[in-house]
């Protein structure tokens, strides 16, 4: 029997890899213009975490959580988000003291036990980030507008910013009251998960994808409405910030999140080009997550994004790196020749491919154009001793004559790129 990969967690192969590398170094330019700085965390943490920051209510833990003991009789869980890694570290190392306010970001995978599907997998990949210590809304506006400004940068006009706000302990409790006597009304209308949730979390139902759980819901009273003095003014403070930066937004107040430590401002960053999933960034404030922790009491807000989500919808866009030059050779005393000088053109900066096992010239420049190489050249006995050879331009054939240095050859590819 052939051997495979275990099912929802998948090879990244070469060609979308490059892909990958090309969404996750421009995250790390946006965010650390924005002042933020990389941290790594283990992808295993104690499942006592997940429970304490996610809650115990939520599907993640209930259902999708990769949960098991090791050999010390210790409950340990593949990390199924972010933040609360990023958080528990926070606060083990005493981040805050050096400094409450912590720009964070992180990359890597995470692991949910879940159906496989499009652009979602049981191991997944997200880029996230973090600000702790500030309440002013201030901060909720400089997150957004980096994430806009981060889609913007890889070439995506979608997908579109949408905001909410869930309130705090203060105001939330009343709007919840209120929301589960609007469903008890209708549970004979919502899914079982949707029924099981009206004590525990009853916010849930109005994200729920079930059309009859949707049709069900149609009409619920909005959070919105419901929000105190202070996160009526905090949302509102958002929005004028968004305003005075001209970063594009709407508003949807049946916007919930799946996890219990959200507080205030929400939002996601959705797109219609991926089916039913989505969003494919996604987060908010965090007021009391890091006191729930162990920590001081300083708030929070952040976002993740899902790396393959995104990987999709950039399609076909051809992220592959190409070789600058290919050497073909003609004969076995020329080879020494051209991994002499491709050796040399490699030390300062120069991509360079050769035949590694002698075929026919034809054979050799088939490869080249398989490569997409931008030049090629042919070093035969004449080239050899004369120390001179014919560079192709591989676009339109253009042939210029050059030496075979480093430093002319790697001259003449610099002056093609600008």
């Amino acid at each position: 029997m052939a051997l495979t990969g275990v099912k929802g967690f998948n090879d990244i192969l070469p060609d979308e890899s490059s892909r990958w590398h090309y969404i996750e170094q421009t995250a790390r330019k946006v965010f650390e213009l924005n002042g933020f700085g990389e941290i790594r965390v283990p992808i295993m943490e104690k499942t006592e975490l997940f429970c304490r920051s996610i809650g115990d209510a939520t599907d993640i833990v209930e259902k999708e959580m990769y949960t098991f003991t090791d050999k010390g009789e210790n409950s340990v869980t593949l990390r199924p988000e972010g933040t609360a890694g990023v958080m528990r570290a926070f606060i083990e190392h005493k981040l805050y003291a050096q400094d409450p306010i912590a720009k964070l970001y992180y990359m890597g995978p995470m692991f949910r036990y879940e159906r496989p599907q499009k652009g979602r997998y049981r191991q997944f990949h997200q880029i996230g980030a973090e600000i702790t210590g500030v309440h002013d809304p201030l901060a909720d506006a400089q997150v957004l507008n980096m994430l806009t400004i981060f889609f913007r940068e890889i070439g995506l006009t979608e997908p579109t910013l949408q905001i909410n706000s869930l309130g705090c302990p203060e105001c939330r409790p009343s709007y919840r009251a209120t929301l589960q006597a609007f469903l008890n009304e209708r549970s004979s209308q919502l899914c079982d998960d949707c029924n099981r949730r009206l004590v525990t979390n009853p916010l849930r139902a109005l994200d729920c994808k079930i059309p009859g759980c949707s049709a069900a819901t149609v009409g619920a009273p909005s959070v919105l409405e419901h929000l105190c003095n202070s996160c009526n003014d905090h949302f509102s403070s958002v929005r004028r910030y968004l305003d005075l930066s001209a970063t594009p937004y709407s508003i949807n107040s049946r916007m919930v999140r799946g996890l219990d430590y959200y507080t205030r401002t929400t939002f996601e960053m959705v797109t219609g080009l991926l089916g039913s999933q989505s969003a494919v960034a996604a987060g908010g404030r965090y007021d009391g997550l890091i006191s729930q922790l162990g920590g001081p009491a300083i708030p929070g807000i952040g976002f993740a994004m899902g790396l393959e989500r995104i990987a999709l919808l950039l399609g076909a866009k051809e992220f592959t790196s190409q070789p600058d030059l290919f050497i073909a050779t003609i004969g076995a005393g020329e080879r020494d020749v051209a991994f002499r000088l491709m050796d040399g053109l490699l030390k300062v900066g120069v991509r360079v491919e050769m035949d590694y096992e002698g075929k026919s010239l034809k054979s050799q420049m088939r490869r080249a154009d398989k490569l997409k190489s931008l030049y090629s050249v042919v070093i035969g006995g004449n080239e050899a001793v004369s120390g001179r050879a014919s560079f192709k331009r591989m676009a339109d054939g253009l042939q210029t004559d050059v030496a075979l240095t480093v430093t002319d050859i790697h001259a003449l590819v610099r002056k093609s790129e600008q």
